[in-house]
């Protein structure tokens, strides 16, 4: 069992559980944990507005493009806003990435000390058919010393680098999970009562893989040890489940055991899925939860960004399934 649960049982709530852990960062004088509450807060609003989406007309496209050339859904630019805003008040963080966002957000706290970067809303061209959709987030501490301007290298930290990354699932409950390198804890939103509570302590991926996940429509420009990978996941009797949802495909088989798998392809030459603000946050999430992320190559933790909107091929999962693939 990991350091973090060990006194927290099932039922804690967030902000409990939370102030427990302080000890944890004897250098982060409450400001992570601070952090962390904001984000919780945001979803939390979040929540509400995609539960009251198709009454109050925010469903459906915006009519414009976000900075990765994908039409933006209304509520992008909802939870962009409410994360942005709750971020830059919260006073923790002197700056924000934001997949949304083509350059920095630099906020109103230049002496914060940490840098998040988060992708509001995963998977919402799903909003309109109801299925879950989620929120990912990245947290790395400053690089240049409070009261000097930041630099490109306080925003181009590769993955071993975060201090917390997490992830809010929004679908038949709420779930806001997340890592500071003690483990991963889940915790579920009891709506009543608007908070949070610990429901899946010291997440494991079982050994077990009972799923991969791949756009099938992929399949013709695989590489020939990509096929043998998903002859040999169908042979294993996987079952072949792809929601078109990061974040539910990867709680999915983080919770159950499998595999994910998103790559390059002539239309992505170098992947869809970005470095920073999906990729690096759910692979330190994985390798604490006991599984495997990798780029084809190397490990995504050690992956170097060049550019904050860096695109990369990924391929996560349980290490079972993961200790047999090659690209």
């Amino acid at each position: 069992m990991s350091i973090e649960t060990l006194s927290a049982p099932v039922g804690t709530a967030l902000d409990r559980f939370i102030a427990r852990r302080q000890e944890e960062f004897p250098h982060a004088s409450g400001e992570l944990s601070q952090l962390l509450r904001d984000i919780a807060l945001a979803s939390k609003i979040i929540n509400r507005e995609i539960n009251r989406a198709g009454l109050v007309g925010i469903g459906g496209n915006a009519g414009q493009e976000n900075v990765q050339g994908e039409d933006q859904q209304k509520l992008d630019v909802v939870a962009d806003i409410r994360f942005i805003r709750a971020l830059r008040y919260g006073g923790e963080t002197c700056a924000i990435l934001s997949e949304e966002v083509e350059e920095p957000i630099l906020t109103d706290s230049p002496d914060g000390k940490y840098i998040v970067a988060i992708d509001p809303l995963d998977g919402s061209s799903n909003i309109d058919v109801n299925v879950s959709i989620g929120t990912i987030f990245s947290i790395f501490r400053r690089v240049t010393p409070i009261g000097q301007p930041l630099t490109e290298e306080d925003f181009l930290q590769k993955g071993d680098d975060q201090v917390a990354s997490g992830y809010v699932l929004y679908g038949s409950s709420t779930m806001m999970v997340y890592t500071t390198g003690h483990g991963v804890n889940g915790f579920t939103l009891a709506p009543s009562l608007g908070e949070y509570f610990l429901s899946h302590p010291d997440i494991q991926m079982p050994k077990q893989s009972k799923y991969y996940s791949i756009n099938d429509s992929f399949h013709d420009e695989l590489s020939p040890n990509m096929v043998n990978f998903i002859k040999k996941c169908r042979a294993d009797k996987m079952s072949a489940r792809y929601i078109g949802s990061l974040v539910g495909d990867f709680h999915r088989n983080m919770l159950k055991g499998g595999v994910y798998m998103y790559p390059a392809t002539s239309k992505n030459p170098n992947g869809k899925l970005r470095l920073m603000y999906e990729c690096s946050a759910l692979a330190f999430l994985a390798e604490q939860a006991g599984g495997v992320a990798t780029d084809g190559e190397k490990r995504i933790m050690e992956v170097e960004p060049k550019s904050v909107h860096q695109r990369v091929p990924f391929f996560v999962g349980s290490k079972d399934i993961m200790k047999d693939f090659k690209l």
